[in-house]
């Protein structure tokens, strides 16, 4: 079963909220979103499904699909200082064509969701944190500014989904 699918049975339309962590945990900062997902599943948020993806763009589509909520976490690679945190809540503005111009996916999580805005297959909401990678070399560490970036994503999404009208509260 997918985790759509997985999602779809467990929670009403209005309460899915899927965390999609993206990236390479062999290529150092590309490897962030990866990490931001693990610390998130170890907090075990409830109605929250939490997922890691490469950021291969018609599964991340096919992943979101049914998801009432979606955040979206991959490395970014814009030219800003590393471990800036970049968030677009893409219901409301596209992803900045230069945000992921380095990528390591055959295309880009942003083009990804453009993709899927043309398609008109986005969720009802859906936020996307990219954070400006350092270094993607190969290596299996975050670089010290991507690292300390990733305990205020954590807060950031833990705002976003525990926050008033939040997504993660129990329908009755």
């Amino acid at each position: 079963m997918s985790a759509s699918e997985d999602l779809a049975r467990v929670l009403p339309a209005s309460a899915r909220v899927l965390v999609i962590g993206v990236g390479n945990e062999y290529r150092s900062d590309d490897a962030i979103g990866l990490v931001v997902a693990r610390r998130l599943k170890a907090l075990s948020l409830g109605n929250v499904t939490v997922i890691e993806e490469s950021g291969e763009g018609a599964g991340l589509m096919a992943s979101w699909e049914g998801a009432g909520a979606v955040f979206l976490i991959d490395a970014a690679s814009s030219g800003a200082e590393p471990g800036t945190i970049h968030c677009i809540d893409v219901r409301t503005q596209q992803v900045p064509k230069d945000l992921f111009r380095f990528s390591t996916h055959t295309f880009s999580v942003g083009e990804a969701v453009e993709l899927a805005r043309v398609m008109d297959r986005l969720p009802p909401r859906m936020v996307l944190y990219g954070v400006e990678g350092g270094s993607f070399e190969a290596g299996v560490a975050l670089s010290q500014a991507v690292e300390e970036s990733v305990h205020k994503v954590v807060e950031l999404l833990l705002e976003q989904i525990r926050g008033p009208g939040s997504y993660n509260r129990e329908r009755r």
